[in-house]
């Protein structure tokens, strides 16, 4: 599903979210005023919040950013460019990782990227939801080929999770952690995730699609269905937010290379630094494998990027996979 080029251009007009007339609109897009009106109206499919008020015109509840690949391409170094075979940006996808899956077209050291307004079905690690509001967050995700095979992909999220960290922390100063396997967490509340999906063999060849969930800006109504203390660069930076355009591009150019390089270099040297941004270590507890829970408590990760939790009896044990529940403070 796309916008018409109608919608594209009222949303323009209308993404500082200040008010305008119907009449501006009208000399603007030329088109007439009962148009504009009916034209407004398809943004409740959009889920997008607006004011309608006789003598003031029209405006969104929240300023919004729309997806521009050209300002996103500028941000861009030569050398990530050279390595990316396409950006797709999208109004609406069921979710940006399905749209790699299905239609994506993986080339050796090229990568495809899927960017959207809105995912109607975005989800995270386990198929759950992520709430994925018009024009607001990031949604990205991007494809690379390996040759080499699956196992030799161990600590790939691990090592996303970092250039997620180095990002944020460049663009705005602040102190962000990881929660393994792949969240990002601001004072124990999630700000971001991951979700690595890999096809191919064993022995290799195989392709992975990495999609990558950023809270921007949501409003307390878009996240009801949020299931977890929750947090956004909004409502840690106020009104000195990140340009959403830049960020996505800062993304990509912090993760095409470490892409291009993990097949030959893996996860040991982001190891220390994970630990660095490591906000589970040293707390109780839970963890979920399958119907088994074990208790105890986070003693970090090992130099493979699995769990180290220890036990009430002392005995440390390493794991690759599970979910883990804590009260991240």
């Amino acid at each position: 599903m796309a916008l018409t080029t109608t919608q594209r251009k009222i949303l323009v007009a209308l993404s500082d979210g200040q008010f305008h007339s119907g009449s501006d609109l009208s000399e603007t897009l030329g088109i007439s005023r009962s148009a504009i009106c009916k034209q407004i109206n398809t943004l409740d499919d959009l889920g997008l919040k607006y004011s309608a008020i006789s003598g003031k015109g029209y405006r969104l509840f929240q300023a919004i950013e729309l997806l521009d690949e050209t300002m996103i391409r500028a941000h861009l170094s030569a050398g990530v460019v050279s390595q990316i075979a396409a950006i797709d940006c999208l109004d609406v996808v069921d979710s940006t990782n399905n749209y790699l899956l299905t239609h994506g077209q993986t080339q050796p050291a090229l990568s495809q990227i899927c960017l959207a307004e809105f995912q109607t079905a975005g989800r995270g690690r386990r198929g759950k939801q992520w709430v994925s509001p018009f024009g607001q967050n990031v949604y990205l995700s991007l494809s690379w080929q390996f040759f080499c095979g699956v196992t030799a992909l161990a600590g790939l999220s691990l090592g996303i999770g970092v250039c997620l960290v180095r990002v944020i922390k460049a663009l705005t100063g602040i102190e962000v952690g990881l929660k393994w396997p792949n969240d990002i967490f601001w004072q124990g509340k999630k700000l971001g995730g991951i979700l690595v999906e890999l096809t191919g063999d064993m022995e290799g060849p195989c392709s992975v699609v990495v999609g990558l969930g950023l809270n921007r800006a949501l409003s307390d109504d878009e996240a009801t269905a949020i299931d977890q203390d929750w947090v956004d660069l909004h409502r840690i930076l106020g009104h000195k937010n990140v340009p959403r355009n830049k960020l996505i591009a800062e993304l990509i150019n912090e993760l095409i290379p470490f892409m291009a390089a993990f097949e030959q270099e893996g996860i040991g040297a982001l190891i220390n630094e994970w630990r660095r941004y490591d906000c589970l270590v040293g707390q109780a507890a839970e963890l979920q494998l399958g119907n088994n829970i074990i208790s105890g408590t986070i003693s970090g990760i090992n130099d493979s990027g699995h769990l180290l939790l220890t036990q009430a009896n002392g005995e440390t044990q390493a794991y690759n996979s599970g979910e883990v529940s804590v009260d991240i403070a």
